[in-house]
């Protein structure tokens, strides 16, 4: 049978999710644990490649096994195998052809940062700290501009390897509750370092470096220099990955 997990992880200690030549990925930890379940080695299909210390809530990752396991039930086992800073929220059987990346995909990121004179210790490794002031309606015009289908070339890292870079993104937004700034953004797929390339663009713009028109501009530009700085990978979360003509 093949199964699907959502894996939720903290990135900090991490290669990222996938199996690196140098370095523990989480993949690598979640296969041990598998294979400890299981009695042998299995290898895993995942869905996200987060980078090296960028978070998730809402990974997928399947396998194939046969195991009188109830597939619910695998979920509970694989967690008591693993380290606390990577957990299984929920594992169901699913059909043998579904395949995590190779169909239509939705990813929900979101991108936290504290705006406040000092970072808060407790959250240290999960959202940026940014000392000067952050107008969050400024990068909230900015990003909605990010809606539909663009040509994102300016918010592709160098050496990226995707065939288009053009993609479309179903909702950006960015909201503020007391000192945190959340940028969410949903769409049918990223390039390598997008969400944070557009979260360094929208902190300029929050920062008043430059007006929301701004990020037309860029996205104009198709040119990676008329974007803002990579934003530190810490305050990167995969919130969610959602497969519309899926039944699962």
């Amino acid at each position: 049978m093949r199964v699907k997990l959502i894996v939720a992880y903290d990135g900090t200690n991490y290669n990222g999710y996938q199996s690196q030549v140098n370095g523990t990925a989480v993949q690598d930890v979640l296969e041990k644990a598998i294979a400890d379940l299981f009695g042998r080695q299995i290898r895993t299909l995942g869905a996200s490649r987060t980078d090296t210390g960028v978070h998730a809530a809402g990974n997928v990752a399947v396998f194939d096994v046969d195991s009188p396991i109830e597939p619910s039930r695998i979920a509970f086992a694989l967690n008591a195998r693993l380290p606390q800073d990577i957990r299984i929220l929920d594992s169901e059987k699913v059909p043998d052809d579904f395949h995590p990346r190779f169909q239509r995909t939705v990813k929900t990121y979101e991108y936290h940062i504290l705006n406040r004179k000092f970072p808060d210790p407790l959250r240290r490794n999960t959202e940026l700290h940014y000392y000067y002031a952050l107008d969050a309606d400024a990068m909230d015009e900015a990003a909605r501009m990010l809606m539909g289908e663009h040509d994102f070339a300016s918010f592709a890292a160098a050496g990226y390897s995707s065939k288009t870079t053009v993609r479309e993104i179903y909702d950006a937004h960015v909201t503020r509750e007391g000192d945190r700034v959340t940028f969410t953004i949903t769409g049918t797929g990223f390039l390598y370092n997008m969400v944070r390339i557009l979260a360094g663009t929208l902190i300029e713009i929050g920062a008043g470096k430059y007006a929301p028109e701004h990020m037309r501009t860029v996205l104009d530009a198709r040119n990676r220099k008329a974007a803002g700085p990579t934003a530190p990978a810490k305050g990167l979360v995969l919130l969610k990955i959602q497969y519309p003509d899926s039944e699962v």
